[in-house]
């Protein structure tokens, strides 16, 4: 083992390696921060490129792209309420509050504060306890992972505002987008009209874009979003996180990574999932005087470390069991095999110190992220200087373009236009967005998995109360969701009383 680890140092500490992984980062922040792109986008299209570099060169690189653009994602959340990856979604219930209220540098620095706790403790778990996470990881089947979905979903009672009949409906909206198309289990279509198009389904990014992106867009075209240029740059003196901030963060940002790892090493989970689940646990345990929704700076660190805590993770059953933990370590599975490695039991006895140069690897890049998002802030706050009027319309073509590039297809464009315009309508009425994220993300999960129990059971509901670990998430559900509403109206309560003592 010493003399693995040894020839992984020795294949790490180049001046080749650390080079590009610096452009990694850049790359994948640049993607992730551009609303419709994304790091697996970026990780695709340089994979070739990569095919005449040396192994740890290559590996590297990919993964700090993978890294960056996760953190890349809440900088267009904050800054334009529009999260450039799914992850980033959570984000901005409270990061563009605070922008708003004219603290978009604070805001980020939280963020890439937290995305670089997150990812030392995703990368050190990665490094130290993967064949240990993986194993609670493999005796996941489909009724667990229903649990996990419907645990999932419970946090639509976190993110409703003030009417959880209106969150459970746009929930249901999203449940009901993810079924249109091919069923997976069954092979027949369902919901596509006999249009061609529609048998991959309704592009979960695509919606997105429309949901966060365009219906705000409309709102600016209609005068309806007041956030004007001057207002945000009024505080600029006082718009850094202080060390009181990292103070009254660090156990949220502590807890909500080692939530993002533990989600993350399950494969078909996610940054999405973590994020959400972390920002409903910073909630539940809020404080009298924290203003969750309204630009809580719990609220940016908790989803940027669960997120982040889930990437480097995700390659636990992908390096340990050769299981892709999602779409990003789906296509690292082809990196991987293009350059000669086998991914999965055997691969730490055959190629470790290949293998352990790219862990190692890992945690310095999380470093190296927080050196270069520190240098780059300043000049992703320069967004919010640009004339809304210009930035709306540049920010509309970016729009259609990353619409566009998900799968060259106009209908991925229309798509978005159409959920910009119905979000629109629905926002006037105050029907919370986020539930159709979570919808769309957890509603595939969901589905599958319980048709999946079912078959397993013989059409007995009972399997979930016979297993150990869905009847422990199931108590988990009810109980986060009484306590929740509780804390709500305990909170709404403690607050209130908060503001009249500060007056």
């Amino acid at each position: 083992m010493g003399e693995t680890i040894i020839a992984a140092l020795g294949n790490l500490f180049t001046i080749e390696n650390f080079i590009f992984v610096n452009i990694g980062l850049f790359i994948g922040i640049i993607f992730g921060a551009i609303p419709g792109l994304n790091g697996n986008l970026a990780i695709t299209v340089l994979l070739p490129f990569t095919f005449q570099m040396g192994t740890v060169p290559a590996l590297l690189m990919l993964a700090a792209i993978f890294f960056g653009s996760n953190f890349g994602g809440s900088i267009s959340a904050i800054l334009i309420n529009t999260p450039g990856t799914n992850a980033a979604a959570a984000t901005l219930i409270d990061g563009y509050p605070m922008c708003q209220g004219g603290q978009p540098r604070r805001a980020l620095d939280m963020a890439l504060t937290a995305s670089t706790v997150g990812g030392l403790i995703s990368a050190l778990c990665l490094l130290f306890f993967a064949p240990q996470i993986s194993k609670v990881a493999i005796t996941f089947g489909a009724p667990e992972y229903f649990s996990l979905a419907i645990f999932g979903l419970s946090v639509i009672a976190s993110v409703s505002g003030k009417s959880l009949l209106k969150g459970l409906i746009s929930g249901g909206l999203g449940i009901l987008l993810a079924t249109v198309g091919i069923d997976s289990v069954s092979g027949l279509s369902r919901f596509t009209f006999g249009n061609f198009q529609l048998y991959n389904g309704v592009k979960m990014l695509a919606v997105l874009l429309g949901v966060y992106a365009i219906a705000q867009m409309i709102g600016r075209i209609n005068q309806t979003e007041t956030v004007q240029t001057s207002e945000l740059g009024d505080v600029a003196k006082d718009d850094h996180i202080t060390p009181g901030d990292v103070k009254k963060t660090l156990p949220t940002m502590l807890k909500s990574s080692f939530i993002g790892a533990f989600i993350g090493a399950i494969p078909g989970t996610g940054g999405a999932i973590a994020s959400f689940l972390a920002y409903n646990e910073a909630k539940r345990c809020a404080k009298p005087g924290d203003k969750f929704g309204q630009g809580e700076i719990k609220g940016v660190a908790a989803p940027e470390s669960a997120n982040n805590g889930a990437t480097a993770a995700t390659l636990i059953p992908l390096l340990t069991l050769g299981i892709p933990g999602d779409v990003v370590s789906a296509t690292l599975l082809g990196a991987f095999t293009m350059h000669g490695l086998v991914v999965g039991p055997k691969l730490f006895s055959t190629s470790g110190p290949v293998v352990y140069a790219v862990l190692i690897g890992c945690v310095i890049a999380q470093v190296l992220m927080f050196v270069q998002g520190k240098y780059l802030l300043k000049l992703f706050v320069k967004i919010t200087h640009i004339p809304q009027d210009l930035l709306t319309a540049a920010l509309v073509v970016i729009c259609c373009t990353g619409a566009f590039a998900i799968a060259r297809s106009e209908m991925d464009v229309y798509v978005m236009l159409l959920f910009g315009a119905v979000a629109y309508v629905m926002q006037k009425m105050d029907f919370p967005p986020v539930p159709i994220v979570l919808g769309m993300v957890l509603g595939p999960t969901a589905e599958s998995n319980l048709r999946n129990s079912l078959v397993m059971s013989g059409g007995s509901w009972s399997i979930f109360l016979t297993r150990p670990i869905c009847l422990a998430f199931i108590i988990l559900t009810v109980v986060l969701v009484i306590l929740l509403k509780k804390g709500d109206a305990k909170q709404r309560s403690a607050t209130q009383q908060f503001m009249k003592d500060e007056e």
